[in-house]
């Protein structure tokens, strides 16, 4: 069975390939932008090709060559500070993509299953009233990241209705681990605490909003969750993928304090601060549980663990 996995290359994409690469079930294939932008550790396990998905051509040209049983729809602008700097190309990037790959279906005539993954950004205003979150929930984005990934979810239902393409919406909740971009929360901090172990940058800790309240799950826990939804998901569904526990920001920012053992000053910046933001967000898997039995198995401090472990890597790989 072939497997295409779009972004490939993106801190998801590598794990969801690294994961159905161990089961040995499928060939995998891997839309990056350009050469060079495969991670080494899958060089010569995935067959890689090069596409623009905001090119319709090249799409279609993409998915003809790879001709997948499934494809996972990961590829995209996925930081939402980046998006209010450039909602244009957010928009553009993430819901032209989506658009593309149904598009080239049709005009291939595939039966291919296409997850397509959203967020939890979807849901955006809330209410006590609405935690915690189902698939029911109404979506009221308060981001141009959360509008795009909205629109292409629509669109995926969208083709499934009118084109009886067979698309599963994935709407995960925020998911960390080793290898993700310093932009996000834990790796930012790992990545300043691995640094102010090694003498690099004063023992201050510059973050963002603390007091946010977010639903947290290991990007090897959420992967499994997407191969099991390929597997058994209902075509045209919508399913969270969530741990169903709250945690403070400041809780995970003391967890990788202690983890570390030094003293360190944290200081609140207020660039790093959204311009809006939802004070608690927690997600309801159930559904995905009753599909696919899938619920997340490794504890919150263990990730944290990995991810500083590996920030102090990548800090004396860089001296």
């Amino acid at each position: 069975m072939n497997v295409l996995i779009t972004g490939i290359n993106g801190f998801v994409g590598s794990y969801l390939a690294e994961y159905l690469l161990a089961q040995g079930k499928a060939q995998i294939w891997g839309v990056t932008r350009a050469p060079g932008r495969l991670p080494p550790f899958l060089a010569g396990q995935v067959h890689e090709i090069h596409a623009d998905l905001t090119d319709a051509a090249a799409t279609l040209r993409a998915v003809e060559q790879a001709e997948p049983a499934v494809i996972y729809h990961l590829a995209g602008q996925p930081f939402v500070p980046e998006s209010f700097r450039d909602p244009a190309a957010t928009l553009q990037t993430n819901t032209l993509g989506a658009l593309h790959i149904f598009l080239a279906l049709i005009a291939l005539r595939s039966s291919s299953r296409v997850l397509v993954v959203g967020t939890n950004e979807e849901y955006g205003l809330i209410t006590q009233a609405d935690l915690p979150l189902t698939e029911q929930t109404p979506l009221r984005p308060t981001n141009p990241y959360g509008v795009s990934k909205a629109s292409q979810g629509l669109l995926a239902y969208q083709y499934h209705l009118s084109h009886s393409l067979d698309t599963i919406r994935l709407r995960p909740f925020t998911h960390i681990g080793p290898r993700q971009n310093e932009r996000f929360v834990t790796a930012a901090f790992a990545r300043q605490i691995a640094r102010i172990e090694r003498g690099l940058q004063p023992a201050t800790l510059q973050v963002g909003n603390l007091s946010a309240r977010r639903d947290f799950t290991d990007v090897r826990d959420v992967v499994r969750a997407y191969a099991l939804a390929a597997e058994n998901g209902e075509a045209g569904a919508v399913y969270n993928v969530a741990s169903g526990q709250a945690v403070m920001i400041r809780a995970l920012l003391d967890m990788l304090l202690e983890a570390s053992g030094i003293e360190i000053e944290v200081c609140q910046n207020p660039e790093l601060m959204r311009p809006i933001d939802i004070p608690l967000v927690v997600g309801d898997a159930s559904r995905l549980h009753e599909a696919t039995g899938w619920q997340p198995q490794i504890p919150l401090r263990q990730t944290l663990g990995d991810i500083l472990d590996f920030w102090r890597a990548q800090v004396v790989a860089s001296l």
